[in-house]
């Protein structure tokens, strides 16, 4: 009796199959990708510099979240719809009032550094701002709260700049054609956002 033997699989295009598959599945998935907020970070400081003055505390808009992603912004209940009004409303100080941040003009500053002598002569004599905005979040803080306060923040000095540029020179402040006005913008509108390292803020009851 003849016995019938099942042919043989060649294994050898099976592999390349697989391995084809493989690169197709690395090429066309999708990764997920960290979010997050491009900041340039200030150097170090030199130790032989001088500490710099002490802020008022009216020039401080405090913005703190609890573990509960909670707010409290200037020591009262906040949240992230309101956020960008409060801190615009902070840093400009329409109608002077003293527990927002100071406005003085820069002829009224007792000494200019060189940037701001350059934007006081392409701007002209306008109110700036001493106001420093403080974010302190808890540990416990979502991340996706964190970078929406931190979105709102940064939003609102961009509005700052773009309404500054439209006053004096027609046009919003990334449409400005000349780095010396930006660069004058910048200086009288800076991005002052202090960071300070996590830790319990509060919001665990």
């Amino acid at each position: 009796m003849i016995s019938k033997q099942a042919p043989e699989v060649n294994a050898g295009s099976m592999a390349d199959i697989a391995f084809l598959l493989l690169i197709f599945f690395l090429v066309t998935t999708t990764m997920d990708v960290d979010k997050g907020l491009t900041r340039m970070l200030p150097p170090p400081l030199d130790p032989s510099t001088p500490p710099p003055p002490e802020i008022k505390n009216r020039n401080v808009f405090s913005v703190l979240i609890n573990s509960r992603d909670q707010l409290l912004v200037k020591n009262a209940p906040g949240n992230i719809e309101t956020l960008r009004e409060q801190t615009k409303e902070f840093l400009l100080n329409p109608n002077n009032d003293p527990s927002l941040s100071e406005q003085p003009l820069f002829s009224e500053r007792s000494s200019l550094s060189e940037k701001e002598r350059l934007a006081y002569e392409i701007l002209g004599d306008i109110r700036v701002s001493r106001g420093v905005i403080s974010l302190q979040n808890d540990r416990g803080t979502s991340y996706d709260v964190y970078i929406k306060v931190q979105n709102e923040l940064a939003a609102a000095i961009n509005e700052i700049r773009n309404e500054l540029a439209v006053e004096i020179f027609g046009v919003e402040f990334d449409k400005l054609r000349s780095e010396e006005q930006m660069e004058a913008i910048r200086t009288a509108v800076p991005m002052r956002i202090s960071e300070a390292e996590p830790k319990d803020v509060g919001g665990n009851k």
